[in-house]
């Protein structure tokens, strides 16, 4: 069993399961895309961006981009993180493999070669192993050496089931409503110093949390209704 369920061929065919739930759940539930408005016209004016999400909302992230524009998104090298990689595939997102603990300084060059030649990307800067919810400086660091703005983003869907694991990930469940919200972009200086980049490093923090704990709110509300 254990072979089983390490062979690249059975675990393409939980990848390709995995995708197509993730198209059930859209396919059968209702969403609102609010706040985007600024991503959307960096998009259409060509200019990258570094969309960020929270680790435990990743499942239904590749469903809240605009699918003909290009995306990179960092994953880590860890077994999970093979099986995300090749999840995201089916969505047209390019995967780079590495992280903070792992491969980091090597995915942080090709990430940053991404975007100066004019691709979006994407990050969760509580991955891969957290703490969750606690954004780490990785993110932050791209964007003053890239020059593109942060732009944190998040979802919640009013049926669900969360997951023991330490980022608490959210299962949506066919059949919900769900509401996808965009934040303000941050933006990063180049010559930012050691306090501004913590300081850009907690604003995205908040402004993630507060995204989550509003859609949460918003939509976990339907339930009672």
């Amino acid at each position: 069993m254990k072979q089983l369920l390490q062979s690249s061929a059975f675990q393409g065919l939980l990848c390709w399961i995995a995708a197509n739930y993730i198209r059930l759940v859209y396919v059968t539930s209702r969403w609102r895309i609010e706040g985007h408005g600024p991503a959307e016209e960096m998009i259409r004016n060509g200019k990258p961006l570094i969309a960020a999400f929270w680790h435990g909302r990743l499942l239904m992230a590749p469903t809240g981009w605009r699918r003909t524009a290009p995306l990179a998104v960092m994953i880590s090298q860890h077994r999970d993180g093979e099986m995300i990689a090749r999840t995201v595939h089916y969505f047209g997102v390019r995967a780079v493999r590495g992280s903070t603990t792992r491969g980091g300084a090597t995915a942080l060059r090709e990430m940053l070669d991404i975007v100066k030649n004019g691709t979006s990307v994407a990050i969760t800067p509580d991955g891969p192993r957290g703490p969750r919810m606690r954004a780490q400086m990785g993110i932050v660091l791209l964007a003053r050496l890239s020059g593109a703005p942060i732009v944190p983003a998040t979802y919640s869907v009013s049926r669900r089931r969360l997951a023991s694991s330490w980022d608490r990930f959210i299962i949506a469940l066919p059949f919900s409503r769900g509401l996808y919200l965009w934040g303000n972009p941050i933006h990063v200086a180049p010559n930012a110093d050691e306090m501004a980049l913590e300081a850009a490093r907690f604003e995205v923090e908040r402004s993630l949390n507060e995204l989550s704990e509003t859609a949460d709110r918003r939509m976990l509300s339907l339930i009672h209704i």
